[in-house]
């Protein structure tokens, strides 16, 4: 047999989000595998917030407290798993998609979904202080129907 052939068996959700975790360096707990699978199970990019978050899991039939999922989606965003795209001050959306690019904010459903990054440019930005850096330009195009 050739151990070349890749495996093309599917991946279970729960398989998937066993390696999403592991391959962060983050204890695999129960209520971390069960958040895991609901992000990255289906092998799809998502865009949460804690509370739709918290709603699945329950509608899941692994119920994890709002408290736990806010505490392992610091801990997933600190691992690199995840991006935080902070909206209107006190809401945050999780994007399991880390890369940079654009969002658009659907504002009739308060829906956040990835809009293309091959045509956006910068022609330049803002100074900043001589003692700073910039980390990250989060853009995000807030739409709605005229």
């Amino acid at each position: 047999m050739n151990r070349h052939i890749r495996n093309t068996a599917p991946v279970h959700a729960s398989e998937r989000g066993l390696e999403w975790l592991q391959g962060a360096g983050l204890r695999p707990t129960r209520q971390r595998l069960a958040l895991a699978e609901l992000l990255v199970g289906d092998g799809k990019d998502r865009h949460v917030t804690a509370e739709s978050l918290h709603a699945a899991s329950r509608d899941s039939g692994n119920p994890v407290s709002l408290a736990t999922v806010y505490n392992t989606l610091r801990a997933f965003c600190e691992a690199g798993l995840l991006a935080e795209i902070p909206m209107d001050g006190n809401k945050s959306y999780f994007d399991t998609r880390t890369d940079d690019h654009p969002h658009y904010y659907w504002e009739e459903t308060g829906e956040l979904t990835d809009a293309p990054k091959e045509d956006l440019r910068f022609a330049s930005l803002p100074p900043i202080p001589e003692d700073m850096e910039i980390t990250k330009v989060d853009v995000v195009i807030r739409m709605r129907r005229r």
